[in-house]
């Protein structure tokens, strides 16, 4: 049996020199996040790898707006999977609003006298959200209503990021990048709910079946098909079902703080998805249980270096 190798700190370590060292640790916290690094540095630096990133939870609002920028800008990121929310707050954004730093702690009826929204400990005020909903509406409204006739959210998305004037939004460089943004559950959202306003009285249908079908072709065209999974939920299924048409991925690397217990999908091993044909092989799989947005920057800046 190999021997567990002690981390050893040194003055300007970089946090590729350090997660090597965690690597090498090879137990625990610090050799998953070690083998994670691995694994996402394949991905990025192989070309034959297509790279799926799937989104759920804060992440957006949380921080991690220009890395997810950056990633696709730079084409490490070949399909993204994300909830609406997150669309949403990257919009938000784009608009010149800001999340501010809040508290766990707050008093929650004064926030609301006060119309900011809280997050954890994110607030947005709502007039945010007021200004997206008129954006939102112009911004479809000038939409070819041909293209509006029967549309992916992909290709919806596609036309709202041609729209957005900002270097460091997700969709407007998506967009650019003609990089997929693929989201399965758009409707879940407060953009969802907007986009259902405008559909009572102007021309507007979301076929989620064409999103499936460019997802699935995406799946059948990878040489090599890695996947990041970053929290769970809906990104994650769809993501992952979606390679059992090719057997698998052939590398995955997840980071969630849910537990396998309940039964969730969010907390479910990769492992497990073995028995499910979404993941091809134990040896290039790794769980990292931590805040995505303390894992994910650290992995990304390793990866990168």
């Amino acid at each position: 049996m190999r021997q567990v190798k002690h981390i050893a700190l040194k003055r300007g370590i970089s946090v590729k020199e350090l997660t090597e060292q965690m690597r090498k640790t090879g137990v625990l916290g610090a050799g998953k996040l070690g083998k994670a690094v691995e694994l996402v540095r394949e991905m990025f630096h192989n070309s034959n790898y297509t790279v799926f990133l799937t989104l759920a939870g804060a992440l957006v609002p949380g921080g991690l707006r220009k890395i997810l920028a950056e990633l696709i800008r730079d084409g490490y990121v070949d399909l993204l999977v994300t909830t609406g929310a997150n669309m949403v707050h990257d919009m938000i954004e784009a608009l010149g609003y800001k999340h501010l730093i809040g508290t766990f702690h707050a008093e929650d009826e004064q926030l609301k006298k006060q119309e900011i929204g809280r997050i954890g400990d994110i607030y947005i005020e709502q007039e945010a959200f007021r200004h997206l909903e008129k954006w939102i509406y112009k911004t479809v409204e000038a939409i070819p209503e041909h293209k509006r006739e029967r549309t992916s959210s992909i290709d919806l998305l596609f036309e709202i990021g041609k729209r957005i004037h900002d270097e460091d939004s997700i969709l407007a460089t998506a967009a650019k990048r003609n990089t997929p943004i693929v989201c399965p559950g758009l409707v879940d959202s407060i953009a969802g709910f907007q986009l259902w306003l405008f559909a009572q009285d102007k021309t507007l249908r979301i076929d989620p079946l064409l999103d499936t079908k460019i997802l699935v072709n995406k799946v059948f065209e990878a040489k090599k098909l890695g996947i990041i999974i970053l929290g769970g939920g809906m990104p994650k299924h769809y993501a992952l079902f979606a390679s059992t048409f090719r057997g698998g991925v052939d590398s995955a690397v997840q980071i969630t703080m849910d537990r396998p217990e309940p039964g969730g999908l969010s907390g479910a091993s990769l492992e497990e998805a073995i028995s499910w044909s979404k993941v091809k092989t134990r040896e290039k799989t790794v769980t990292v249980i931590c805040d995505a947005t303390i894992a994910f920057p650290l992995i990304v800046a390793a990866a990168l270096d």
